[in-house]
């Protein structure tokens, strides 16, 4: 009788090559610096969706004239990002701990890469906007990943010059954005503002999965979280949309009341549940750890006082007569000594200075900055040095703040942390946004000067939590590896 020869099934083999991190060639792996590929790697995708964040305005005028739209409803090409975008962060990085990060981070990029297309692509301003969120839940799989794929690469003692860098990418492509995409709107249209992805999206990917570490450390997942998504996602929403429609929108005030208080219960509903669930998607024994807790805090008081300026200052420079293109350069000032301060950190600070220093130190010049914002004449003479001293503090806080926070967080739950640091990140633009565009409009009456000194005064007061977070966030700082793990800078693949 003969024997009849089986084989494993072909669905099954798929299902291996779909789910299954693949080790870096054995080449890549035993390289000395295999973890300056990684971090090369990550700082890639993070240039890309700073400057896809800051270009994406630039398409404004056009939208509006090819789709024959108003600006409101243009303004959802932004707003529907940046709302998937928050509320997805900690969700992504819940599920890259139970199922890999880099398997997650290259599954971010190739939505991310396929939305850009479909964006490019876009026949109307409605598909447009649904593209975008699709474009953001892969930059939400991308950007919650990043910060944990830097923290797991790099050897102990070098995570914090890898978080400069990183921070550094993002810088560069947030002062590259206006000019790119003022010069791609310009000359090709903007469908080239989505379509320049493309290319960029497909070699990024290659360069992920061969030079990409597999994930070492998990937190097995039996059942997600999904009522703690909703909740969460409740709460950011109603938050933002909220804080949008306080700032000078035509929206009753009734409206702005009830989407705050909407935002209230479900934060509210969302930490008790939290505490309760078998499998939370924020463990809440994370946020009780004080570096934690007030390094978050921190994180959103710097990208506040980031993104606050980025409205402030073209509306008081072209107020008074300058072109769009002399605000522009004027505003470079700010992400370029951001990038100088968080790439050259390392360098120009001694080594003996602690986080817990660096973080009192770029938190007191920033907010100092601020302040400054709100006494000198509002002339390109000197907001360029004041921007740029701010600048230097964030970019001396940032990569400081940063690591304190995934240093205080186990590497099984480091997808978590860098959804959390990524999404006080996202609250603190969308804040610094609103928050300058409330004073300009409650200043109205007495001119955008009067505005520009309010928000900067807002500015320089918000951003003293930050400071605080220096100060109170007194857990001792580790003088190693995690026991875990963490950052070995060598990995199993």
């Amino acid at each position: 009788m003969a024997t009849r020869l089986t084989s494993r099934p072909t669905g099954r083999r798929w299902s291996a090559v779909l789910t299954a991190e693949r080790p870096r060639p054995e080449g890549i792996r035993s390289r000395p610096n295999a973890w300056w590929l990684a971090v090369g790697t990550v700082c890639f995708g993070a240039f890309m969706g700073q400057l896809d964040a800051s270009i994406v305005t630039l398409t404004y005028g056009s939208l509006r004239t090819g789709f024959h739209a108003s600006l409101a409803a243009v303004e959802w090409v932004s707003l529907a990002y940046l709302l998937t975008l928050v509320a997805l962060l900690v969700p992504a990085g819940r599920l890259a701990d139970a199922h890999g990060r880099k398997l997650l981070y290259l599954y971010g990029f190739a939505l991310f890469t396929l939305a850009s297309a479909a964006c490019g692509l876009a026949p109307s301003l409605a598909a447009l906007v649904g593209f975008r969120v699709l474009q953001a839940a892969g930059a939400a799989l991308m950007q919650a990943n990043s910060v944990a794929l830097v923290t797991t690469s790099a050897p102990p003692e070098r995570i914090r010059g890898a978080l400069g860098v990183q921070a550094a990418a993002q810088a560069l492509g947030l002062a590259l954005g206006p000019t790119v995409g003022g010069a791609l709107v310009s000359t090709l249209g903007w469908r080239w503002v989505f379509g320049v992805n493309v290319p960029i999206g497909l070699l990024a990917l290659v360069g992920g999965h061969y030079l990409l570490p597999r994930t070492r450390a998990r937190t097995r997942v039996a059942r997600f979280d999904r009522a703690g998504l909703g909740l969460l996602a409740l709460t950011t929403t109603g938050a933002l949309l909220g804080v949008s429609a306080a700032s000078g929108l035509a929206v009753p005030g009734w409206a702005v009341a009830v989407l705050f208080a909407v935002a209230g219960a479900a934060g509210w509903g969302f930490a008790r549940h939290q505490r309760r669930a078998a499998a939370p998607l924020v463990d809440p024994a994370l946020l009780r750890v004080r570096a934690v807790a007030f390094g978050l805090a921190g994180a959103l008081s710097g990208y506040l006082v980031l993104f606050g300026p980025l409205v402030l200052v073209p509306v008081v420079l072209t107020a008074r007569g300058s072109s769009e293109l002399i605000a522009g350069a004027v505003l470079t000032a700010l992400p370029a000594g951001f990038a100088l301060a968080a790439a050259g950190g390392e360098r120009l600070l001694p080594r003996t200075l602690t986080d817990r220093a660096r973080c009192l130190l770029g938190a007191t010049v920033f907010t100092t900055a601020m302040a400054a914002l709100a006494a000198v004449p509002l002339t390109a003479a000197w907001v360029v040095p004041v921007l740029a001293l701010s600048g230097l503090g964030l970019g001396a806080f940032t990569p400081a703040n940063n690591t304190m926070i995934m240093r205080a967080i186990p590497a099984r739950s480091s997808g978590t942390g860098g959804g959390l640091v990524n999404m006080a990140r996202g609250l603190g633009t969308a804040l610094g946004v609103a928050l300058v565009t409330l004073a300009l409009h409650l200043a109205s009456g007495a001119g955008v000067e009067a505005g520009a000194r309010w928000s900067a005064l807002i500015l320089a007061g918000v951003s003293g939590v930050a400071i605080a977070s220096a100060r109170l966030a007194t857990d001792p700082e580790p003088a190693g590896p995690r026991a875990d793990g963490a950052g070995t800078g060598r990995g199993v693949g």
